[in-house]
């Protein structure tokens, strides 16, 4: 999906990559992170995000929840992160990383609630009335006051299988009333996810969820409650960014534009620049068809190219489809290629679902390559 947009904007990654695994350096199914680019494309993130008065909460599921990249990004000027479920904020509460949004697509366990409220993350987004009561009776045991988002949630919404979750428009009036009665949380905003879906083609387009954040906000503010902040997530990058602004959003979400790698960057030249590949490396050929090591493989990542690199000799090929029914023992090319030859990859994935290495590499542009350390696909430091 990004192979060829990353040989033409980013040639030094994939020349690095390859240079770090024919050496030995790295094993093969790991994840090179460009760090200096990320860095870059962080600091283009916010320049343009201060331009239309948007706020950023940067998200690293996508790059297997790592904190050294997280340190770089709010050392680059995106202060806070958006974390997918607990599990990516107690890395970041490890590493004294400061969370912006937690609980929007996973909810915060009852267990870890008061861990979590007492780490004051800037908002929490909830599903329930139930787990308002419970941020309230914690938020009043530490004589603290937390404010939240709600995710909105109508039939007619896009959503994700494995997603579902958040209030109905019909529900807004009783949750209101009993925000009111509550002494220690503010009704701050609203989200839903995804806000945006690609056309395919060259450009994003609005979801129906959209229209249900609108008319939330709508019935919120005529039953008295005042709604500040409006989190619109999905395909958070610089060209996004007005558009967040132009239907009112307050609030967007860069993930995978740190890495240059939304759907609109595998179509149009974006500010952002490719700042990840993927390393593995020809175990066997049978039949006429090459294999090489898997563990990284995304489902929805459009893998379908890869270049093979066996010393000076560099080919591209084709990738087989690969069934959801399997586990990625190993890949196969369409073409036989010699055992040991380095295999580089670059196609949307999430890390932190697989079980590879991440490499995070600074000094590429300069041709001083460091690895600053691998990791493992939970943001774990294997070694330095």
């Amino acid at each position: 999906m990004f192979l060829d947009v990353t040989k033409r904007r980013n040639p030094q990654l994939i020349k690095v990559a390859t240079q770090l695994h024919q050496a030995g350096e790295i094993l093969p199914d790991t994840y090179v992170l460009d760090l200096d680019t990320i860095v870059e494309n962080a600091k283009i993130l916010k320049k343009n995000a201060d331009k239309v008065g948007i706020e950023l909460f940067y998200m690293t599921k996508q790059l297997g929840r790592n904190p050294l990249v997280a340190e770089k990004i709010r050392a680059a000027g995106i202060d806070a992160a958006v974390v997918v479920d607990y599990k990516e904020a107690l890395v970041m509460m490890e590493h004294g990383l400061p969370i912006g949004n937690v609980g929007h697509l996973v909810q915060v366990p009852k267990q870890l609630l008061k861990k979590m409220v007492a780490y004051r993350p800037q908002f929490m987004t909830v599903f329930s009335i139930e787990s308002i009561e419970q941020i309230n009776e914690i938020a009043k045991e530490l004589k603290v006051k937390q404010k939240l988002l709600i995710k909105m949630i109508e039939t007619a919404d896009e959503v994700y299988e494995g997603q579902f979750g958040g209030f109905h428009l019909a529900d807004l009036p009783e949750l209101a009333k009993k925000c009111q009665e509550l002494s220690h949380i503010e009704l701050a905003g609203i989200t839903s996810f995804p806000c945006f879906l690609f056309n395919g083609v060259d450009e994003l387009t609005l979801t129906h969820n959209v229209q249900t954040i609108q008319k939330a906000r709508e019935l919120l503010q005529a039953e008295g409650i005042v709604i500040n902040e409006v989190n619109i997530p999905s395909a958070t990058c610089s060209k996004t960014l007005p558009m967040i602004k132009q239907i009112n959003g307050t609030q967007g979400e860069p993930g995978h534009a740190l890495t240059g790698t939304t759907p609109l960057h595998a179509k149009m030249d974006l500010e952002e620049l490719p700042a990840m590949v993927y390393v593995s490396e020809i175990s066997h050929n049978l039949d006429g068809k090459g294999y090489f090591y898997g563990g990284g493989y995304y489902r929805r990542g459009h893998l379908e190219q890869i270049l093979v690199m066996d010393q000076a000799d560099e080919s591209q090929d084709e990738v087989v489809p690969f069934g959801n029914d399997s586990i990625d023992y190993y890949l196969t090319s369409q073409q036989a290629h010699p055992v040991g030859a380095t295999v580089i990859a670059a196609f949307r994935t999430q890390i932190f679902v697989t079980r590879s290495d991440v490499a995070v590499v600074s000094g590429i542009k300069t041709g001083q390559p460091k690895i600053e350390g691998i990791y493992n696909s939970q943001g774990n430091l294997i070694r330095r």
